[in-house]
């Protein structure tokens, strides 16, 4: 299931969001500004930000600034009463994807999300394949050249979601709380061992796990 951060200050429009996206089978996680929008980016793995601009702590400009220091390549939607020239310019050029005015119409934002979705190629289907590898969400089942390759359901999770967004970095912390879950007794070092054994196990030309110092792991694809 793909996941949406939204940040919004404005509690009533927040949950009308949050209730339509729901509904449309998102997972949604949300915070009341820019600071604590921040945080969640932090501390969990989203497909897409949709943000308000005028939020008190940290406004969605600032916050826009600071995610794409960490990752130039996810989906941003500015909600704003601003609409002037001005305004969308200095978003856009903050790193903004997409720019609505209030009142937001649900149908419209609706389809915004799954065209920056869709052009960012996101993977929204319980299928990945690329090149002679085959992989079933689902059935969690992996196939190289129609051959089954043995993953254990976290290895399998792990590898889905490196490969469902390459070149994006994902820290060992998004990672972990992602695949094991915030209530898990795991640490980050976890994360390696895993990334360990799948690198043992599956050695194919399509991509490679690039450990990025510091921070996490990301896929490049060949």
């Amino acid at each position: 299931m793909l996941k949406i951060l939204v940040v919004e200050d404005d509690y009533r429009l927040r949950e009308i969001i949050v209730k339509n996206l729901e509904k449309n089978g998102y997972e949604i996680i949300q915070a009341s500004n820019g600071e604590i929008g921040y945080q969640m980016f932090e501390e969990n793995y989203v497909d897409l930000i949709i943000t308000d601009i005028m939020m008190p702590r940290v406004d969605g400009n600032t916050l826009v600034k600071r995610v794409r220091y960490l990752n130039k390549d996810i989906p941003i939607i500015m909600l704003t009463a601003l609409e002037s020239y001005y305004d969308k310019e200095k978003s856009y050029n903050n790193g903004a994807d997409d720019y609505m005015v209030k009142p937001v119409n649900m149908k419209e934002l609706l389809l915004r999300i799954k065209a920056l979705l869709k052009r960012y190629k996101i993977v929204s289907e319980n299928i990945f394949d690329l090149g002679n590898l085959h992989m079933d969400y689902k059935s969690k089942t992996c196939l190289i050249k129609q051959n089954q390759i043995t993953l254990t359901i976290k290895e399998f999770d792990l590898l889905y979601k490196l490969l469902s967004s390459p070149n994006q970095i994902f820290t060992r912390e998004q990672l972990l709380n992602e695949i094991w879950g915030y209530d898990s007794e795991s640490y980050e070092r976890t994360v390696d061992t895993h990334i360990k054994r799948i690198r043992e196990k599956i050695s194919i030309k399509e991509f490679e796990i690039i450990t990025v110092r510091g921070l996490g792991y990301k896929v490049v694809i060949k």
